[in-house]
């Protein structure tokens, strides 16, 4: 990724496309500048080599193992609060920080959305029941490396709504996966998830998006989860970031509670949200982050 680029060299992003009518042209990397020093003048991305991959990777399995621990404890009948107390524990008893805590003043170790709370819920004494859909987000600090991911459990036996955006939510996220590769763009990614999701009567949340992750909680680049083909960045390897579609069951319209964090729905419709931490590699993809879709 810091070799120097010749004219008629395959183009560094992966296109298949030789440099001078690929990236050159669009502007993104200029004759003999390595792609590392232009992605960061340019879109102030920070391509991680192999020695950040393996620390972020590490970060990521504490992310899952994490995650995994949060589902086997799940129930009905147990507090907001207490998945955040076991999500502390088991991170603290691994090596590990919880990012969210004390970032922007945010009270808590996770992030526990119920039902119409899209994101940023507050862990505190809400009760789990019967039939509830609840997204725990876990972001882990590991030697100095953070990774970001996420998955929204069902409490007891869900009801056909629960179901569906549940159903519609991984599977935005397995279309945004597979978006990525080298010399496709970060726009690729938005319009996989949002023609899916339109096409199922769901909607996607606009004013929250993937971000670029590992030496900071948040990096560039913004990943919508919404767009055109061919719009954005392009991808190339190196670049590793986040993909964490919000979708809702009814409108895509937002409401902010008084606490200054929790996000819910206007109609009061379920939403659901998947999400993992993700490389370009020179032939695709790779989670960080890796848990089964």
């Amino acid at each position: 990724m810091n070799d120097k680029v010749g004219r008629n060299d395959f183009c560094p992003c992966g296109s298949g496309q030789k440099y001078k009518r690929c990236c050159l042209k669009k502007g993104v990397v200029q004759k003999n500048q390595p792609v590392k020093q232009a992605y960061y003048k340019k879109y102030n991305i920070r391509i991680k080599d192999e020695k950040d991959i393996e620390g972020i990777r590490k970060s990521g399995a504490l992310v899952v193992q994490t995650l995994e621990a949060a589902g086997n404890f799940i129930r009905e009948g147990i507090t907001t609060d207490e998945i955040n107390t076991l999500v502390h524990e088991f991170t603290v008893n691994h090596g590990g920080k919880p990012a969210p805590l004390n970032y922007r003043r945010f009270p808590k170790s996770v992030c526990v959305s119920v039902n119409e709370v899209i994101c940023h819920g507050i862990p505190g004494p809400r009760v789990l029941n019967a039939g509830d859909i609840v997204n725990v987000d876990v972001t882990t600090i590991l030697g100095g490396y953070f990774a970001d991911a996420s998955k929204t459990f069902f409490i007891g036996q869900p009801g056909k709504d629960a179901e569906k955006i549940v159903s519609v939510s991984l599977e935005s996220l397995r279309r945004g996966i597979g978006a990525v590769k080298p010399g496709n763009t970060t726009g690729d990614i938005g319009w996989a998830i949002q023609s899916y999701v339109e096409s199922e009567g769901c909607s996607v949340v606009r004013e929250y998006v993937g971000h670029g992750i590992g030496f900071e909680f948040h990096e560039s680049p913004h990943i919508l989860h919404y767009g055109k083909k061919g719009g954005g960045v392009p991808l190339v390897p190196g670049m590793v970031f986040t993909i964490e579609p919000m979708i809702n069951l009814g409108g895509r319209e937002i409401r902010t509670e008084k606490d200054g964090w929790t996000v819910v729905t206007a109609d009061g419709s379920l939403s659901a949200q998947f999400e993992q931490t993700l490389l370009v590699t020179e032939e695709g993809v790779e989670s960080l982050t890796p848990f089964g879709l």
